[in-house]
């Protein structure tokens, strides 16, 4: 399956609860809204992408179980960009005063905010420049410090606040920077 981008035309404009009540009458999919309205339906992934990206919210898990700097969320988790866009990031982290700051209503909703970490993972039926795009958009929107993990080309692409992304070929492990302080995730799991 490939992603579907659905064309809302200008005169239709789909407020937050309108969106939100869409998603949640289809839940066996993941439905993300670009700033300009557009709404994009991506498929399941396959077994192979899914265990890769299982692998990479462990490992990002326990790195913030043990430091206890923030809050790590899957690819289920739907983030209100100040921009508008409504995204689902492979995996996402937030440092914990972002998170102790929303009320109890905001952290059960999209959460109106942009991770300062998120990780994209390619999976086979996505394009390459969709995704680099929405990193670009994160980058644009505050995150802080962004993985793209091109699996099929085994490339990293890193991206981070005013300097130009950077690409890595085959790189056997990534780091958290100063974003995340000790955070090493091995990537010799991921090109496997």
């Amino acid at each position: 399956m490939t992603t579907l981008t659905l064309q809302i035309p200008p005169t239709v404009q789909l407020t937050d609860k309108q969106f939100h009540q869409i998603c949640q009458a289809n839940r066996d999919l993941r439905i993300e809204r670009t700033a300009t309205g557009e709404l994009i339906i991506m498929p399941p992934t396959g077994g192979g992408t899914g265990k890769r990206n299982s692998d990479i919210n462990i490992d990002l898990g326990i790195w913030n179980r043990k430091t206890e700097l923030g809050i790590v969320f899957d690819s289920s988790t739907g983030f209100k960009l100040p921009n508008g866009a409504y995204r689902s990031p492979d995996a996402a982290w937030i440092p914990l005063e972002k998170w102790t700051t929303l009320p109890p209503e905001q952290q059960e909703n999209f959460l109106p905010l942009c991770p300062d970490f998120v990780i994209e993972l390619r999976s086979p039926s996505d394009g390459l420049k969709p995704l680099q795009d929405k990193m670009q958009e994160y980058i644009e929107n505050g995150t802080r410090l962004g993985w793209l993990i091109n699996y099929r080309d085994r490339q990293l692409e890193i991206y981070r606040q005013g300097i130009e992304k950077e690409v890595l070929d085959s790189p056997a492990s990534a780091s958290g920077e100063d974003v995340l302080p000790g955070l090493v995730l091995d990537l010799q799991k991921i090109w496997g």
